[in-house]
């Protein structure tokens, strides 16, 4: 580098090692203070999303720890509040100037919005409790005193017909909380919405079709409410007298023979980069970059409180910017590894998140095991590296945890809890779409779709794809006796969307294309869906046209840089983009860098058990090796049996 091209601030002087590091605090306070020189950034102007652009792919495989030569750069979105107007900035903090400018057409179809900011959810409820309609709905219900009331700002899909097309909206629907410290969520206000324009700051649209009471039970799951608790469970403790087994040096970790770096954004939370699996002296690659980027919840009733709800909580909320503080002993339980992480606030600030990933290790029941007439047994315990972050939108709690194996698998957990959304009916009331979970409160059936995006690179990133599914085989001559069956695979050779089929045990290959393993077939991992039903939406729905990616099991892309979300940059009032459009080029799959895009998660038929607050709700999907390694990679396990441990004298047993 000359001296003419020298960064004006290189990268460690923000903190900075490697150009995978998370977004910094120093790196968001100067890219504000760049973007206030420029006049990109004033009194009026907000900041709904502060992203890191991604470097390129040659550039961080090529980077050698101790260089600070690279550019980091975020990606801000700004949002004129008195005019709606919205554009997107490119800001090098490294060189310290705006690289790229553009407006972005909310005016003009297929239209879309940025994220919510956190600011408009209060004025949102502000319009809102002063329109005198919303007053007299209220009145009308018995509630004079709203001092309590809740009322939840919602994204409102998209239905043009509305005449909104372009604005930035956002619906509100009401709950009443009694007292301060009443858990709101159980008093829904049937049949009151209200539609609002955030510019104009006014409610355009009030509807009130209610004449079903609130339903006014106590429902409360804080220890003052609930009371004692029980005493039947006794302490359980997990230690690790001589500490954890991973290291971590800033955003990298190695946990046996797993390697990987952490990080983290304001829309997908947590991403892990650079995976590999050490197989001798190598250190070999298999997904250069994992992330849960969206996710969609979209209701099944027809309710005019409820038809129109489609949330997408990355896309429209931010899942990382919404993420919890994590503490020792609640979310995360041992000898835990705390990441911090940095997004920007309303106004392009710094927002520190503690404690935002939690990453501890978790014993995992049995590795491998078995006994020889005769012999001593042989048994290993399995142990799994966990990382995992919550996020808190609204009503809804949302965990995502990434387990790695001793095995070489790894498994991604999502965990749904916190409390169903609610409406009211009359006690009894028989609704096909929401059932009854306690007297006068209905919870509407919907859906949890989440989709991770897995930009593999199983030994490079010269990768393809296969399909294997389970084949019978009639009984004749080649099965005389009806017990044999046999597998299939299918080259994958254009991006395509593809569904699970459990009948027929289908599941999906990555392949290198370079490297053969010991009985010379191309090395590969393995995704073993967990999946539950698609998208119930029907075809040509706001919700179908809008979720393209919740339609299909695996979607299967070649990699392209812009092609980041499943459901596009700005799905908040979009009227559709993302996997089902791009997937429309026919690119090539074969012998190139491959992106696996795979969505699973529940459809939840709500229960009295669900209520007042639910228990975790699980899914997810594994990634196994399969042919990537000549053996199993997990002999060289210690057998506790023959360990000290505990830093004492006893010795486990395993009953010989």
């Amino acid at each position: 580098m000359t001296e003419t091209m020298r960064p004006v601030a290189p990268p460690s002087s923000f903190g900075v090692t490697h150009p995978l590091d998370m977004v910094t605090a120093q790196e968001i306070t100067a890219a504000r203070r760049i973007l206030v020189e420029s006049g990109d950034l004033t009194e009026t102007t907000r900041v709904p999303r502060i992203l890191p652009v991604e470097p390129a792919k040659d550039l961080v495989l090529g980077h050698v720890d101790g260089a600070d030569d690279f550019d980091r750069s975020l990606r801000v979105t700004l949002l004129e509040t008195d005019s709606g107007a919205v554009r997107e900035a490119v800001v090098s903090v490294t060189e310290g100037v705006v690289l790229d400018r553009r407006d972005v057409p909310t005016g003009t179809h297929p239209y879309g919005q940025p994220q919510y900011l956190f600011e408009e959810y209060e004025r949102a409820s502000e319009i809102v409790m002063a329109d005198r309609r919303w007053q007299a709905a209220m009145a009308r219900r018995g509630i004079t005193d709203t001092s309590h009331s809740l009322v939840a700002p919602l994204a409102p899909g998209y239905f043009p017909h509305e005449g909104y097309a372009g604005h930035r909206m956002i619906r509100s629907l009401t709950f009443h909380r009694r007292y301060d410290g009443d858990n709101p969520w159980a008093h829904p206000v049937a049949g009151l919405i209200a539609l609002v324009d955030l510019t104009a700051g006014e409610v355009v649209e009030l509807t009130d079709e209610g004449e079903v009471p609130v339903p006014s039970g106590d429902w409360h799951y804080t220890p003052d409410h609930v009371g004692e608790p029980r005493t039947s469970l006794k302490p359980l403790e997990i230690t690790q007298p001589e500490g954890p087994s991973f290291r971590v040096e800033g955003s990298l970790v190695r946990w046996e023979n797993w390697t990987m770096r952490v990080g983290f954004n304001a829309q997908e939370g947590l991403v892990l980069n650079q995976i590999s699996f050490r197989d001798g002296q190598e250190d070999r690659s298999v997904i250069y970059r994992a992330s849960v980027p969206e996710m969609v919840v979209p209701y099944g009733d027809t309710d005019v409180t409820r038809y129109w709800i489609s949330y997408f909580d990355a896309g429209e909320y931010l899942l990382g910017k919404n993420a919890n503080s994590l503490k020792l002993g609640c979310d995360c339980l041992g000898v835990i590894h705390y990441f911090d992480a940095v997004v920007a606030d309303d106004h392009g600030n710094p927002m520190p998140i503690p404690h935002a990933v939690c990453m501890h290790e978790e014993d995992y029941g049995i590795l491998w095991k078995h006994t020889e007439v005769g012999e001593q047994p042989q048994v290993r315990r399995s142990r799994r590296l966990v990382l995992s972050y919550f996020a808190t939108v609204g009503n809804y709690d949302y965990g995502f945890f990434w387990y790695f194996y001793l095995d070489g698998s790894i498994q991604m957990e999502t965990k749904a809890t916190g409390i169903v959304f609610v409406g009211a009916g009359e006690p009894g009331t028989e609704n096909r779409h929401a059932p009854e979970i306690a007297p006068g409160i209905l919870a509407p059936v919907h859906q949890h779709i989440f989709c991770a995006r897995l930009d593999m690179a199983v030994d490079g990133l010269a990768n393809s794809v296969e399909e294997e599914e389970l084949v019978g085989i009639p009984i004749g001559p080649e099965n005389p006796h009806g017990n044999a069956f046999t597998w299939r695979r299918t080259p994958l050779r254009s991006e395509t969307a593809r569904d699970a089929d459990s009948e027929a045990g289908r599941r999906w290959y990555v392949t290198s294309t370079g490297r053969r393993n010991g009985v010379g077939k191309p090395t590969a991992y393995q995704l073993t869906p967990m999946a539950g039903p698609r998208l119930m939406a029907q075809p040509g729905s706001s919700a179908a046209r809008r979720a393209t990616f919740a339609q299909h099991h695996l979607w299967a892309t070649p990699f392209d840089a812009a092609e980041r979300f499943p459901a596009g940059e700005f799905p908040n009032q979009h009227a559709g983009d993302g996997l089902g459009t791009w997937v429309e080029a026919g690119r090539s799959i074969e012998d190139t860098d491959v992106v696996l895009w795979h969505t699973f998660g529940p459809t939840h038929i709500p229960r009295p058990e669900d209520w007042p607050v639910m228990p975790v709700d699980y899914s997810g999907f594994w990634l196994k090796p399969h042919g990537f390694l000549d053996s199993n990679p997990a002999l060289d396990v210690p057998d506790w049996s023959q360990a000290r441990h505990h830093g004492g004298d006893h010795q486990c047993s395993c009953g010989h």
